[in-house]
């Protein structure tokens, strides 16, 4: 049974997902879609509970009556089958547990979050670079995650809240009314002055929670910002000024917690002050209109009963309140990131890019990342016209700064052309999917960052379908086999089953980009960039993945960063850029008869790279 309900629920749907909804309840809403009819189950059971328990005292006091009216010896020959009756009506009372139990706890405590978890990491993984230069990866991680649990918790607690004590109060205030109509103002007074005390401390919990909920990414940010750059902590010794720097954010997130808890133990107080005056009120008014004989014993009985019953649930509620609203400040928070609009999305008739020869066309681009520059000299790339033919292997030079890896990048489409467009084989790249674009683009960065997962993995990341055979042939290409053979983890792991760390920091630089050359050359596509792929590497071990390099080429359209001669002799042509214009272009050769920058810069080369000056 509990397997069956579990299964109910997808909780990794295969759907396209969208950007949420910026308004708090229709991103609610947004986030149940799936799980409508488990919610729905959960909340009508809810309600049934709710109206059942109010009932029960109806039903005890009649109890009280019978005891009052009737002789001991004659109770079970004159009320016998009532309180079979009545017997059986609690037993049955237990299928509205179970069913509620199932839906809440089999269906939706684990599929529910689980669900906005996969819909929301899906969401980031698509969004684009700039959003993540703008963010702390793990604040991203962590409002993903707490985002998750935290619109479960909010519709957990409106179907308890809204629905069970809705329910329960308006069947209670009904039986009340049903042993006598005055017996209902006490009830009546202290709802209007409990729902006063509501809106005066829950708009404070409220914005407190969300102060709360940002205090805590902000600290969860800086923490892990520390240990993601631990390298760069333990070199500069600068792990005393990150304890500080994180000890600011632990301070404020303190300080909201402690206005949070002042607000929620002025609402205790109060509500214990109105709980004691309903108990009395309702006593009084139970027994003055007991002595004047308007309502029974059991009447009594039940109506006290209630307003102590009452006293419980009240407190209830203002914890579920409270939780609510810090649940609510934590999707808020999540919010404003999770509903960021991507700025590169795929056209609406976007087909997948087919490469067929790998020419490249930059015809009129301009960029300068979203900034207005007043003059045209001032533009990160301004009114680029360039042609790098099919198998042409085009390095481009410049001093830094001059736009260099901003052409990469608007090559990949990790940035969107301000004005002009980009074609590879005649297709405009704005008008193909991401992903066939980027599938169709071996790349090989200086900076070469890893997975935090096993060799193979990070190799076989290039194709993942490719064989054990081809895989290990890539790694033989890359110079990096040997070396794979002797590597262990903590965990016994050895060779290619052995985990590199984070961002691969158990391994050298050369190691790592070794690893990175073998994973583009497994991936084999027609267009290959290269940003000094063999940076890191010595010069004994460069000069033989030189060769491995020279072959990848082959066949292939190549467009290299060039600062190292050995990558400026395997080009075609350079082109020389600077503010983000094409000043030079043609072989080393007719450069350097030419004169100009990129001989200055050939003048000032040293230890093997162009100067920069």
């Amino acid at each position: 049974m509990f397997n069956w309900f579990q299964k109910l629920a997808k909780p990794f749907p295969d759907a396209l997902i969208t950007t949420p909804p910026k308004n708090f309840w229709q991103f609610a809403w947004d986030c149940t879609a799936g799980m409508r009819p488990f919610l729905l189950g959960m909340t009508v059971f809810t309600g049934l509970i709710g109206a059942f328990e109010a009932l029960l005292f109806a039903m005890m006091g009649k109890v009280v009556d019978w005891l009052s009216d009737i002789p001991p010896q004659l109770l079970w020959q004159q009320e016998g089958n009532r309180l079979m009756i009545l017997a059986g009506v609690l037993l049955f009372s237990t299928l509205f547990i179970v069913l509620q139990t199932l839906f809440k706890h089999q269906a939706l405590a684990g599929n529910f979050p689980m669900r906005l978890r996969w819909n929301f990491h899906r969401l980031m993984l698509n969004q684009s670079m700039s959003f993540y230069q703008d963010e702390f990866a793990g604040r991203v991680a962590a409002k993903v995650m707490q985002t998750a649990l935290a619109v479960r918790d909010v519709w957990f607690i409106v179907a308890d809240i809204m629905i069970y004590v809705i329910v329960y109060f308006g069947t209670m205030v009904t039986i009340v009314g049903y042993f006598n109509p005055l017996i209902t103002i006490p009830f009546l007074v202290w709802l209007a002055c409990y729902v006063a005390s509501l809106s005066y401390f829950v708009p404070k919990l409220s914005k407190t929670s969300q102060r709360q909920a940002d205090a805590r990414s902000l600290m969860t940010g800086r923490i892990t910002d520390a240990y993601t750059n631990i390298s760069t902590v333990k070199l500069f010794s600068h792990a005393g000024r990150e304890a500080g720097y994180a000890k600011h954010a632990m301070q404020d997130f303190l300080d909201t917690v402690h206005g949070q808890m002042q607000l929620v133990s002025s609402v205790e107080i109060v509500n214990h002050i109105l709980n004691m005056l309903l108990i009395i009120a309702t006593g009084l008014t139970a027994l003055w209109l007991w002595s004047i004989g308007e309502v029974t014993v059991g009447g009594v009985a039940a109506a006290t009963a209630m307003a102590l019953r009452l006293n419980g649930v009240s407190h209830w509620v203002m914890w579920e309140m409270t939780s609510l609203y810090e649940q609510v400040g934590t999707v808020q928070d999540g919010m404003n990131t999770l509903t960021m609009h991507n700025n590169i999305n795929d056209a609406p008739d976007a087909k997948p890019l087919k490469v067929h020869q790998g020419e490249v066309v930059f015809d009129a681009v301009n960029f300068n990342y979203g900034k207005v520059e007043v003059s045209q000299y001032k533009q990160v790339i301004n009114k680029l016209n360039l042609t790098i033919q099919a198998g042409e292997k085009v390095g481009l030079v410049g001093r830094s700064g001059a736009g260099k890896s901003t052409i990469v990048n608007l090559l990949l489409r990790f940035y969107e052309v301000e004005a002009g467009s980009i074609l590879i084989d005649q297709q405009n790249i704005n008008a193909v999917t991401q992903n066939s674009l980027r599938a169709s683009i071996g790349m090989v960065t200086q900076d070469t960052s890893l997975l935090h997962r096993s060799v193979r993995d990070n190799i076989l990341y290039g194709r993942p379908n490719a064989t054990e055979e081809e895989m290990i042939a890539a790694a033989k290409r890359a110079e990096a086999h040997e070396f794979i053979l002797n590597l262990s983890d903590v965990k016994g792991r050895t060779g290619y089953d052995a985990h590199v760390g984070e961002r691969g920091v158990k391994l050298s630089g050369g190691q790592r980009q070794r690893i990175a050359i073998a994973r583009v050359m497994l991936k084999d596509a027609p267009i290959l960039l290269l940003d000094e792929a063999t940076s890191a590497l010595d010069s004994e071990v460069e000069t033989v993945i030189q060769a491995s390099l020279y072959n990848l080429m082959q066949g292939k359209t190549v467009v290299a960063i060039a600062h190292r001669l050995s990558t400026i002799a395997a080009m075609d042509k350079l082109i020389v850029l600077d503010n983000g214009n094409i000043i030079e272009q043609g072989s080393h050769a007719e450069l350097l008869k030419l004169g100009g920058l990129y001989a200055s810069l050939w003048a000032h080369q040293s230890g093997g790279f162009l100067g920069e000056q």
